[in-house]
């Protein structure tokens, strides 16, 4: 795969940009990619060869990159692809994302995607440390250790530093996580002006053989300048379950740190019929008591 230019670089943050003004993205969200995309077209020296470098803090010396952008060259860069831009798309699906990773095929995706419903490399990094991705079939000692190694080259910088420590992170993430109250109230926002046909549709491919314009999209920020994009799960679980219309899957980024969250309606136990983000219940029980 050849390096991308600086101006393909620009080109998928100029289509960022436009995805996110016809989703009603955050104007100032919106003008920060369409700035750095002006930027990087005039830098003469390749970004390609500063990630490769592994110079973080030379990508950051520019004015408009900041962590959030240098993150997202960093990821174009390695992978040619921006999960993003793929999302505002409603194009990417778990499976493809986790077959980029040398060692996992088709049927094996399937199966992870599956089984332990993740949808992102630091998901899947996660899983393959903590042993969750040991209990799939086909997932020996010798190819969990390949897929750690290989995930390590292909994450950015950014998002090793997030997961390097498996056991400190579960502490560490503390700090780097919106607050159950927000995460909520984005979730409440976004269900009920989906409701009302208040937001713009994208076309999921996945799961959609009509090709329909179904799934709503939500872009906010808070006081506390975490962005956040909600959609409702489009997962196999989802469906099998009927649950795509109840299931909400959020992501967050603020200076770098980028993760997700599901919020779901508790079905048992003493948070029944409550909204609740999951692996987050007792930060959720701490709300209504």
């Amino acid at each position: 795969m050849r390096s991308p230019t600086n101006t393909d670089i620009a080109a998928i943050m100029d289509e960022i940009a436009r995805l996110l003004e016809i989703q009603h993205a955050n104007p100032f969200r919106v003008k920060a990619y369409r700035t750095a995309a002006a930027h990087i077209r005039n830098i003469e020296v390749p970004l390609s060869s500063v990630v490769h470098s592994g110079d973080g803090e030379e990508l950051q010396s520019h004015p408009t990159i900041g962590e959030s952008l240098a993150a997202l060259v960093e990821e174009i860069v390695v992978t040619g692809k921006s999960r993003l831009l793929q999302r505002l798309k409603g194009q990417v699906t778990p499976e493809e994302v986790f077959e980029q990773v040398p060692g996992i095929g088709k049927s094996l995706a399937n199966r992870i995607s599956e089984a332990l419903d993740i949808k992102t490399l630091e998901d899947l990094e996660l899983a393959a440390h903590d042993g969750t991705l040991a209990t799939i079939p086909g997932f020996g000692k010798r190819r969990l250790e390949a897929v750690r190694t290989v995930l390590a080259g292909l994450l950015s910088s950014s998002a090793q530093r997030r997961i390097r420590q498996i056991g400190q992170e579960k502490e560490k993430s503390k700090q780097h996580l919106p607050p159950v109250s927000q995460l909520l109230k984005v979730d409440e926002s976004y269900r009920k002006k989906a409701a009302a046909g208040k937001l713009k549709t994208i076309t999921p491919r996945r799961f959609n053989p009509g090709k329909k314009a179904w799934l709503p999209v939500l872009h906010t920020e808070d006081d506390n300048h975490w962005s956040y994009t909600a959609l409702f799960s489009n997962t196999a679980r989802a469906h099998l379950l009927g649950k795509t219309h109840d299931w909400v899957v959020i992501f967050f980024e603020k200076n770098g740190h980028e993760g997700q969250c599901t919020v779901v309606t508790e079905t048992h136990g003493p948070l029944e019929g409550k909204r609740v983000v999951r692996g987050r219940e007792a930060e959720c029980m701490a709300l209504v008591v």
